[in-house]
């Protein structure tokens, strides 16, 4: 016996409202932006920082670039004194975020965000957020980082995580690609 559609799918679930505003959970403090593209006949420009803005809230005070290749990831990893400022420059990965801060009003809800040139470019996650970047593509994702604080080689204010650890509260492995 065939079954029908509704015995053997699921139901989809909302994401977005009818303007486009993601309805899934955020957690406290992250922020996200979608820039303005600038495009015309000789190519593109995007604004990473403007100057005064209400995005950035403290100063750049340093920055760095860094890759995720195709179809991997880089994190789990969590800093305990400053913040991440991650703006997308080329490819699209999938940010998760966790709050594993103890005094947290979101503790331990994870908030996905998509960033690429057509979706979210810009990202701060605060201090105490477990973050890691996955790329789901078949590009390499260059992304921009502006943390507020300058790495210290001897003594880097990072904790790591495998990114199948038994603690973290969502599978990565789900949102793999099945083939």
């Amino acid at each position: 016996m065939t079954k029908t559609p509704s015995e053997i799918g699921e139901r989809d679930v909302q994401t977005v409202t009818k303007t486009g505003q993601s309805v899934v959970p955020t957690i406290d403090g992250v922020k996200t932006r979608s820039t303005t593209n600038h495009v015309d006949h000789r190519g593109s420009v995007f604004e990473i920082f403007e100057g005064e803005n209400d995005f950035f809230e403290t100063p750049l005070v340093y920055a760095y670039q860094f890759s995720v290749r195709p179809h991997l990831m880089k994190g789990w990893g969590v800093h305990d004194h400053k913040l991440d400022r991650y703006t997308i420059i080329s490819g699209e990965i999938v940010l998760f975020l966790w709050d594993a801060r103890p005094e947290s009003p979101t503790r331990d809800v994870v908030q996905r965000v998509v960033m690429s040139d057509r979706a979210v470019r810009q990202v701060i996650i605060p201090t105490g957020v477990w973050h890691i970047s996955v790329n789901l593509g078949d590009e390499e994702a260059r992304l921009i980082n502006f943390p507020t604080d300058v790495y210290h080689h001897e003594a880097p204010d990072r904790r790591l995580l495998a990114w199948d650890h038994p603690d973290v509260p969502i599978r990565i492995a789900d949102y793999l690609p099945k083939f």
